[in-house]
């Protein structure tokens, strides 16, 4: 049984091993954290949302960053500080402006596909992840935004979504929690919202189940080739008492290796001497605790996405709320700044007043993201390694179905290769 590493525990590291399980590989997981999920899969926005699959790459895109600079609390804030990481990943965004209609229609193909995949995976494994099944609406305060989004949405239904415009009555009929005046929506009832880290911890209890090792508190250092594969090396990071930590480096050899490192994946590439523009864009949330049954009757159960904020939010169960948004382009800046998260709760405030602020958990995470705002899920130029990263905004919409794309490629590989 062909043996396969994957480097990386997060949902899109996970949905890989569990697509190569399936497939009858032997499979090996390495992790630099504790526990599965504890980076960018731990408090996202929770949508699985074929309907925001919209690429960023246009020229409406660059102007708004240009004229957010110099506010702190902009939906995207770009630091001007420049970066060749920065100013190379920005000159190919730029570059993909003529094929944003492409990619957009690309974008929402897969995400419908792999939302079937999600689904299957949640029923075969019984894997609980607060599931809500009660579509996706997006709201516009103005005309020009609502016509905006009247034309993307040719191109998510040319890539299959079913989407359609609703009214401001028709709003609040959805959601009658919302508050506020709006010129008008689209409401997506196929999409669906969900815990992500609950979900990547199921999954990864599942790939145990199935036969797969999760190796974790394991430092990536190194992959070498062999005759027969690969050799990836890593030091542990667990603590051996209170004082120190093991330096000795340990080694796993392997038919292949599936890198599912997410911002760490450039890294890894130039070891190799791939080129893989992986770039960190930040995001944060908020998780607002319902306690009080006010707060819980208060809080929406339909998920939102208000064009204007750039907010998306998530109903995680009876007592959780998840507020998410805003894109930080600061580098590998894992900070967590009281001016970022401040417009997401005065936006919960302002638009969902009965609900009680008294216990919010702030986060923040690296997205990693490609300039096509594709994920990138290819062969290395070297031989038995494999790519499944540069998910973006959409990784927890997209990776069940590039873990199946990248899963075959290395099926496909390993069966040429015997």
């Amino acid at each position: 049984m062909p043996h396969i590493v994957v480097i990386g525990a997060g949902i899109t590291g996970v949905t890989t091993a569990y697509a190569l399980l399936k497939r009858g590989f032997d499979v090996t997981v390495i992790e630099r954290h504790r526990y599965a999920g504890m980076e960018t899969s731990f408090a996202n926005g929770g949508q699985l949302s074929a309907s925001n699959a919209e690429v960023w790459n246009s020229t409406s895109t660059i102007l708004k960053g240009l004229s957010w600079m110099m506010r702190k609390d902009a939906p995207l804030l770009f630091n001007p500080l420049p970066s060749w990481h920065k100013l190379s990943w920005i000159s190919e965004f730029v570059a993909q402006i003529p094929h944003y209609r492409r990619n957009t229609v690309e974008t929402t193909r897969l995400a419908i596909q792999a939302r079937r995949y999600l689904f299957e995976i949640a029923e075969d494994e019984k894997i609980d992840f607060n599931h809500e099944r009660r579509g996706i609406l997006h709201i516009y305060r103005d005309r020009k935004s609502f016509e905006h989004a009247a034309s993307v949405n040719g191109l998510l239904r040319e890539g299959g979504l079913d989407r359609y415009a609703v009214t401001s009555e028709e709003i609040h009929a959805i959601e009658p929690e919302l508050h506020g005046t709006y010129y008008g929506g689209f409401f997506t009832p196929s999409d669906s919202t969900g815990d992500i880290h609950k979900f990547t911890r199921g999954l990864a209890s599942a790939c145990e189940r199935l036969g797969g090792r999760f190796i974790y508190d394991a430092a990536f250092e190194r992959i070498a080739h062999l005759k027969s594969g690969v050799e990836i090396t890593w030091r542990s990071t667990k603590a051996v008492d209170d004082s120190a930590r093991s330096a000795a480096s340990n080694r796993i050899a392997a038919h292949g290796v599936v890198v599912c490192a997410g911002t760490a994946s450039r890294a890894i590439a130039n070891h190799l001497g791939d080129r893989v523009n992986v770039y960190p864009v930040k995001g944060y949330s908020i998780t607002v605790h319902l306690d009080s049954e006010q707060s819980r009757n208060s809080a929406p159960w339909v998920s939102l996405l208000d064009d204007k904020a750039k907010i998306v939010t998530s109903r995680l169960g009876i007592d959780r709320f998840r507020v998410a948004g805003t894109a930080e382009f600061n580098g590998f800046n894992k900070d967590i700044r009281a001016n970022r998260i401040r417009p997401l709760a005065d936006w919960t405030r302002d638009l969902f007043p009965g609900i009680e602020m008294t216990k919010v958990v702030p986060w923040s995470g690296l997205r990693p993201m490609m300039p096509s705002m594709l994920p990138y899920t290819k062969a290395s130029r070297r031989p038995n390694v494999f790519y499944n990263t540069g998910h973006g905004h959409l990784g927890w919409t997209l990776s069940a179905a590039t873990s199946e794309i990248v899963a075959e490629k290395v099926r496909q590989a390993v069966a040429g290769a015997g």
